[in-house]
């Protein structure tokens, strides 16, 4: 299957995002919406976290937190290891602001008020420019690029509990901790007897263990959304109770997220 462009929203105009929001999902085959965010500081957090093919990014946020030059400013100074593709979307026709901007690492700019603008036509760029923007993506490491290891294990736990919270996985469950684990240690490499390397950590048993993560996996699909569910966790269940088992679970987001870890 060919790949989707993973995209984060960056738009404090509500009926800009519901037109986006609706082309994105209009284009399953081509898109996935990987977050929604109408605040500088969340969605450099976001860019952080999940590493993102491509970011549509509204230059003013009058209505949100921040603004798009001051998210462009930290994505830049951040030396990340990946940069995502960014769209700016602006009402602002000034060119120095567009140059300031394409300074910062903007690598598109479309005005609003454009002749043809719409949120079709922010995407179908989008899809223009795919192969490109993976192709960037699938890029090596730069060969200066250094992150701690400590920096790194945050960088992946942050990751997971997003991935948790998209499917509605409690974090008040007892299990949610667990998962986390379970899963992190999974992206470095396939573990043996993981519920009870797990058990040792919090001094339980690995039945326990094993017990919360299927409660608190089990809760999630008898309470989510399924649109959230259908949307968020695209592995095929081979349980016949259509609830994922402990182990296609871990293993389902350790694969996911590998790449942007190892």
């Amino acid at each position: 299957m060919e790949k989707k462009l993973e995209i984060l929203l960056v738009e404090d105009d509500q009926t800009a995002c519901k037109n986006l929001i609706k082309e994105i999902d209009s284009n399953p085959d081509d898109f996935y919406l990987i977050g929604i965010t109408n605040n500088a500081s969340r969605a450099f957090q976001y860019v952080v976290d999940t590493s993102p093919d491509a970011v549509i990014l509204d230059l003013e946020l009058q209505h949100g937190g921040g603004d798009g030059l001051n998210f462009l400013k930290r994505i830049k100074e951040a030396k990340l290891p990946r940069l995502p593709f960014v769209l700016v979307t602006t009402n602002n026709v000034s060119a120095i602001t567009h140059e300031i901007a394409r300074e910062l690492g903007a690598d598109f700019i479309m005005t609003k008020n454009q002749v043809g603008y719409s949120a079709q036509s922010v995407l179908d760029f989008l899809k223009i420019a795919k192969n490109v923007i993976i192709n960037r993506k699938n890029q090596p490491l730069p060969s200066d690029f250094e992150e701690s290891p400590t920096q790194t294990a945050q960088r992946l736990q942050r990751r997971i509990c997003l991935e948790l919270d998209k499917v509605g996985i409690s974090a008040k469950s007892i299990g949610y901790s667990y998962l986390i684990d379970a899963i992190a240690m999974t992206v470095k490499e396939p573990v043996q007897h993981l519920c009870d390397k797990i058990g040792i950590k919090y001094r339980k048993s690995s039945t326990s263990v094993e017990r919360a993560m299927q409660n608190a996996i089990n809760r999630a699909w008898n309470t989510s959304d399924i649109q959230d569910l259908l949307d968020n966790y695209t592995a095929k269940i081979k349980s016949d109770k259509g609830v994922p088992t402990i182990t296609e679970f871990i293993y389902y987001y350790a694969q996911k997220i590998r790449n942007d870890f190892l």
